[in-house]
This record gives structure tokens, C-alpha cells and sequence, in this order.
């Protein structure tokens, strides 16, 4: 990921959801161009802290229960597992405010993570030194709300909460677009 902030010209504003948090906190360490991080409904990890570790800090998050893992062998003769969210349980547990036409498709075509991606603690910690905000999304059921609050004020996070499923991104496309218009309106 810093390959891809090193390639764009211009001040940065990096944005993940869910897991994808520790991974632009680890990728704007050292990156002067980065102006803020948003996290929407994300992992805002400290150093060797891992997703698994702050899903599990507050109660709230069922993902455990609607996950199912799939083991894959790996390049070294190793075996991973790939989690997927179960098809029948995909609209309650990631996106219970979207239509079902919706999550339909998102459960048939999701892509799965790693568990190990979960597991593994967070190398880097950007958001200690660059502005940050936070998108809480107050019904989610794979990142407790808890959780949520507890990184973001730990982060020193300028917040929002948001009535909204893990797939925010999804349910209120034009709330997070303005969030993020309004981060990068405030760095120029």
C-alpha cells in the first residue's frame, strides 16, 4: 500500500474500512504526504495490537457464529484458513440495512479474508501522528460500536456516529462520501 501512496502526486488522504485500517495506518508511517486517515467502521490498532484482539475487547460482535473457514494450502507446503461470512447469515451479520437484492450479491461474490490478517498485530501506527477521524457505525455486528469508540477516542479521532451495519459504505454512501470530502477540504 505505501507503493500506492508513493505513486500518487499531491497531499494524501487515506480511507479504509474494517480490517483495511491497520493497513493504511501501517502504509502512512513515513509518509510526509499524508495528510489524514479515515477509518469507516475500522480497526484503528496499536502497535502489536491485532483486529481479532479489539473485535474481542467489548462484547457486541457475532461475526464468529457467521463465519465460515475454509483452509487453503500455502506456497511453503503450510495450510491458511480464508474466512467467508455464511451466505444465509451475510445480510443480518454485515449489511442488515441494505436490501436483500443487495447483500444477495454481495454474499455470492464477497471475497475472503485471511484469518491470519486478523491475527497479526499492527507493525505501525500513523494515526499517533497524523490527523484522524472516525466513522462509528453504531449496528455493527462484526466490529462492536464499543470497540469503535474505544480505538476512535483513543486515536484522539474526530467522530461521527452513524446508525448503520458494518457496510456502511453501502447503506450511506453519501454520509461517508461528505465525511471524507470534509476531511480532505479541511488539509488543504
Amino acid at each position: 500500500m505505501a507503493s500506492v501512496v508513493d505513486s500518487v502526486e499531491g497531499p494524501v488522504v487515506l480511507a479504509g474500512h474494517s480490517y483495511s485500517g491497520a493497513v493504511i495506518s501501517e502504509a502512512a508511517a513515513g509518509q510526509t504526504r499524508v495528510k489524514a486517515l479515515v477509518f469507516i467502521a475500522a480497526f484503528i490498532p496499536e502497535r502489536g495490537e491485532s483486529a481479532l484482539e479489539l473485535s474481542n475487547t467489548f462484547p457486541g460482535s457475532t461475526l464468529a457464529w457467521a463465519l465460515n473457514a475454509v483452509p487453503f494450502p500455502t506456497p511453503k507446503g503450510g495450510t491458511g484458513t480464508d474466512l467467508y461470512t455464511k451466505t444465509d447469515k451475510f445480510h443480518n451479520q454485515f449489511a442488515a440495512d441494505v436490501p436483500h437484492t443487495a447483500t444477495d450479491l454481495m454474499a455470492t461474490t464477497q471475497r475472503p479474508i485471511a484469518a491470519a490478517a486478523l491475527e497479526e498485530g499492527a507493525n505501525a501506527t500513523a494515526w499517533q501522528s497524523i490527523p484522524t477521524s472516525s466513522l462509528v457505525a453504531t449496528a455493527d455486528y462484526n466490529i462492536p460500536p464499543a470497540s469503535q469508540r474505544f480505538m476512535s477516542e483513543r486515536a484522539n479521532a474526530s467522530t461521527v456516529e452513524l446508525d448503520a451495519s458494518h457496510a456502511v459504505s453501502v447503506s450511506h454512501p453519501l454520509a461517508l462520501a461528505r465525511l471524507i470530502e470534509d476531511v480532505a477540504e479541511s488539509t488543504r
